[in-house]
């Protein structure tokens, strides 16, 4: 009997990912804090969340003959790139705001830990699964 990583580590695998791709939006913008006309960008974890719960894209992929490779799993949606409304803009038009990134950066961090203190307890019940303690 196989494993199905899949089903055994749930959701957090993709939201491990997520996390690191929205961890690198962020540190894009707060390194481009100082450019002229530089929009601040941002990635929406409930739509690729969702997007990953309900993997209804616009089209489907047939399969007509045994060696094509199915569509499953071609997600446009993660990708996604918001453009994030400034509060107070400024001059040089730029948008992007410190104390936001910054904020927004944290709270990634934290769910990022959070996802993987949840794939290694996930890792750790495999673990202890297969040498049958």
């Amino acid at each position: 009997m196989s494993i199905s990583f899949d089903k055994a580590l749930g959701i957090h695998e993709s939201a491990l990912h997520f996390r690191s791709e929205r961890a690198s939006v962020l540190a894009n913008n707060l390194a481009n804090i100082d450019t002229p006309n530089y929009k601040a960008k941002d990635l929406d974890f409930k739509q690729a969340l969702q997007q990953k719960m309900n993997p209804s894209s616009g089209f489907d992929l047939a399969t007509t003959q045994n060696g094509h490779i199915s569509g499953e799993g071609f997600d446009t949606a993660e990708g996604d790139v918001l453009y994030r409304t400034p509060q107070q803009p400024s001059i040089d038009g730029n948008t992007v705001e410190d104390q936001i990134e910054h904020a927004e950066y944290m709270k990634n961090a934290l769910a990022f830990q959070a996802s993987f203190q949840f794939l290694n307890s996930k890792f750790t019940g495999l673990r202890s699964a297969i040498r049958g303690e």
